[in-house]
Parts: structure tokens; sequence; C-alpha cells
């Protein structure tokens, strides 16, 4: 009600955007097809006591400008953020996480420009740690990377749709995947952090246990990983190897990073062997070092591979902080996932994972 009577007897001077009128007998969410606003899922229209429920989320000013959207820099502002929020479905809790992912998609490793305009199947991949997971209810066990949630689903598809409606980044323009991939709809999720011996990837990169983070990686989703029979850390690492070496190509290397969501029963057979993270990250890096010999270009009559002068070499599929273990997924079954990374990650210190505080909840 507060909101109502603020957009009935303020009106504009409530909001600041540009309002778009309509008849009594048109339709608002066809409005925003034509207009180009939608990911091709329908919309919320976004009205004056909507946008004004979304900001009383966050103690930021709606005039405050988070940052210049790519690939047109169109200046965002909070309020801006607040519409694409109501549009994506959010509910205004959410909006402390959607800033700081935005933020963290602004810094310049992230390279949001690139992200959006390569040919490849790239979007940003946001991981959620900390209280703030849990106060909104996001999930990080069955069903972590599909449909179902709320929060999961529609803070990812804000933030793709600000980089639409606000940057301009529209498919089949400037965004020139050559396929795309269903996580340039969303691909948020939070990681389970229910054991107190697992290393958060929040504090791995550098925050405190009691912080509430976003971590977003320039990737895409999800390929599968099966494995039901192996019972020892050792094997288990040898034999995701085998499947980790295949991102983009088995004779690629050290061209992107990749993100590995473990699921329980696979953390319990490390658990059980001591493995922590680190240990674990380490022991996947190393098994996926193979001998260049094995993936020199044009062995076999495939063009792909290293040139022939590293046929002596032992080549590794990664660079060294080029692999991210998180933890989620259901308590049944021996499935864990990949999330492959964007092939420019050869460049390895101008595009990196960007992480995130989140202050304002």
């Amino acid at each position: 009600m507060a909101e109502r009577l603020e957009a009935k007897y303020r009106g504009g001077a409530a909001l600041a955007s540009r309002k778009i009128e309509y008849g009594e007998d048109d339709d608002p969410a066809e409005i925003c097809y034509r207009r180009g606003w939608t990911d091709g899922l329908p919309v919320t229209p976004p009205t004056d006591t909507r946008v004004m429920r979304m900001l009383a989320g966050t103690t930021r000013r709606p005039d405050e400008v988070i940052g210049k959207i790519p690939p047109y820099l169109g200046p965002c502002t909070v309020e801006k953020v607040a519409i694409n929020a109501v549009m994506a479905g959010c509910k205004p809790e959410y909006m402390p996480v959607l800033l700081a992912a935005l933020e963290a998609a602004l810094e310049p490793v992230f390279t949001l420009h690139g992200v959006l305009a390569t040919t490849y199947f790239s979007s940003p991949v946001i991981i959620v740690n900390g209280p703030v997971a849990r106060k909104i209810g996001m999930n990080s066990g069955l069903n972590a990377l599909g449909p179902g949630n709320r929060a999961n689903a529609t803070i990812g598809r804000a933030l793709n749709l600000i980089v639409q409606n606000v940057g301009g980044g529209r498919p089949g323009e400037a965004d020139r995947a050559t396929l795309g991939a269903p996580s340039k709809y969303t691909l948020c999720f939070a990681e389970d952090e229910s054991d107190p011996e697992w290393e958060p990837l929040s504090v791995a990169r550098g925050f405190p246990r009691a912080a509430s983070t976003v971590t977003l990686f320039q990737g895409h989703g999800v390929e599968a990983f099966v494995d039901q029979k192996s019972r020892t850390a050792e094997g288990l690492t040898r034999s995701l190897a085998m499947s980790l070496v295949k991102i983009g190509h088995p004779k690629l290397t050290q061209s992107a990073r990749a993100i590995l969501v473990l699921s329980p029963e696979h953390y319990a057979i490390y658990r059980e062997a001591g493995w922590d993270r680190k240990r674990i990250e380490r022991a996947l890096y190393e098994a996926t070092i193979r001998p260049g010999k094995e993936i020199l270009a044009g062995l076999d009559g495939v063009g792909e591979g290293v040139p022939a002068s590293r046929a002596g070499e032992r080549v590794p599929k990664f660079h060294e902080d080029g692999l991210m273990v998180v933890r989620a997924g259901g308590k049944a079954g021996l499935f864990s996932a990949i999330l492959p990374g964007w092939l420019a990650g050869r460049n390895r210190l101008e595009l990196q994972p960007v992480t995130k505080e989140i202050r304002d909840q």
C-alpha cells in the first residue's frame, strides 16, 4: 500500500526513468515483447508501484550510477537495476545480491563486453556464498543448476536483462554467439556450505567465512560427469580428469578455465580420504597434464592441437589457477557437473573470475 500511494501521489517525481504510455486495451506484456525488452520469455511489466517496492530492497539511492553497461556503455542507475529486477521476477530482498553481481561484472578483468560479444557460448555464471544465500532462500541442493528456485532463476536473469536493456547487448546484434547456451537466460546458484570442514569458494578467494559474496565466472553449462564406480580419491581424480581435458576440444590447452560442481556423493569420497579444496584442485590440475606428443596439431588427421615444438613437453590443460571447485547438488546420485569457461581464458591475467562482497543487506 505504501508503494501504491507513493506511485499515485508522487507520480513522475518518484522515478526518473522514461515512462511508456499505453492504451487501456493494450497488453503490457506484449508491449515489452514489441519493444525488445524480453529475453524471449515473458517479463513482469515494471509499473511504478513494482519498481518502488523493488527499490525498498536496498538502501542505495535510486539515482546512484553503478556503471556503464557494455556494449554501448549505457549508464545504469540503481533504479534501472530495479526495473530489470522487476521484469526478471526478483523479490526486493534479492537487490543487494544483484547489485553486487553487476559491480563484479563491470570489473575490467571480467571483460563483460567480450563475454557478451564473443561468438562462443559464454555468459555470466553467478555463485553466491555466505549467510545471504540462506536469507533469501537460494538453492544449493537438489536441482541447484536447474529450475524451481526463484532466487536462482531471477537474479541471473536480471543481470542478463540489464546487459540487454541498458547496455544494448541484444542477441543477434551485439551478442554474436554462434549457438548461444541456456545459461544466457540464467545460471546462478549457491554453494553448499553445510560441511564446516569444507572451505567455501568465498574463503578460498580471500573473504572471511561470515561474509556474503557473489563470484562471477565467464562460462556456460552444464556438462555432465558420471562416475558411479570409483571409490578412492585418486581414482575419482583420474576419472574427472578424463572429462576435464575434453573442454572445448581434447587437444586445446590453457585456453579456458573451468568450474567443477562437486556433488555430495562425489565429495564424500574426497572427504573420507581427508582431501580438502586445495588438494582436490591441485590433484585435478596435475591429472590433466599430458605429453605434448599425444596432442600435436595434425595428429591423426585432426588439425587442432599444440605445435610440434612442444612434442617433448608435459602440457597442462589449465593454468595453475584455472580450476575452481564448488560444492552443490542433491545427496543422491554419483553425478557432478563441469561448467566450462570462455576460450579467451588463455589471457589469464586479463580475464579472471571476480568475487565481490555483498554489503547492502
